[in-house]
């Protein structure tokens, strides 16, 4: 299992998360960041050693990209290229490949729940000219999830969250709700269970089976860089 987090995000932790991940999701600038922080912590990933994804948005930075904005089709087509077409632009200047497109915050949970934003993102991803693999929550549709993203000709990484709360239908409880964002002991609790019977307690106290490839944490968690050691310690030891 690879260990991703959410960079770019004007947080402030690239540098000091970076040598303890295997994934940087950097945001293109619509939700969060800007070409100089993109930039930044592109350099970061090529030191390290890290592969880099493309972390796009819708354009609400009000909101941190957290709003669903309702687009068409053909608007989360061109959001989406967008992101990518930015980011893929500067990390050739880089000497660095683009990998994989993880979408944020409200546009993620609406591929996951929405068939059209899902086809316009697997079409915009398409478009682009290298194989770019889509993140995308390990709910229990992933795999007709994987059969959509087939046909488009992506592959897909079945995401876990090491600190979020699952809901019982295999989401993640809405970071509002009351014990929606684990404290450190949940979370490592939580990852070792993840590794060690591939499930999770979900908020009803019941066993929820989650298959990933990749695991999710925050560098704005609220241990921070000292919890996500501890997270890829349990990595590197499992």
């Amino acid at each position: 299992v690879k260990l991703n987090c959410d960079l770019g995000e004007e947080v402030g932790s690239e540098e000091a998360v970076m040598p303890f991940i295997d994934q940087a999701n950097i945001a293109c600038g619509f939700h969060a960041g800007s070409p100089e922080l993109m930039r930044e912590t592109l350099v970061l990933a090529r030191i390290h050693g890290v592969s880099v994804g493309a972390h796009p948005g819708y354009a609400d930075r009000e909101g941190f990209g957290r709003r669903s904005m309702h687009c068409k089709s053909d608007e989360i087509f061109e959001l989406v290229l967008e992101q990518i077409a930015v980011l893929d632009e500067l990390a050739k200047v880089e000497g660095i490949t683009v990998d994989y497109v993880k979408p944020h915050g409200a546009l993620y949970h609406d591929l996951i729940e929405n068939a059209e934003v899902r086809a316009a993102i697997f079409l915009a991803v398409a478009k682009h000219p290298a194989s770019l693999t889509v993140v995308i929550q390990a709910t229990p549709e992933i795999e007709s999830h994987r059969v959509e993203a087939s046909i488009a000709g992506l592959e897909l990484w079945a995401e876990a969250f090491a600190d979020r709360r699952y809901n019982s239908t295999g989401g993640l409880l809405p970071r509002q709700e009351a014990g929606a964002m684990l404290d450190q002991s949940q979370v490592l609790a939580q990852v070792r269970k993840l590794l060690t019977e591939g499930s999770v307690i979900t908020d009803a106290g019941k066993n929820l089976a989650v298959s990933a490839d990749t695991l999710c944490v925050h560098g704005d968690h609220a241990e921070g860089v000292e919890g996500i050691l501890e997270i890829r310690k349990l990595l590197s030891n499992g």
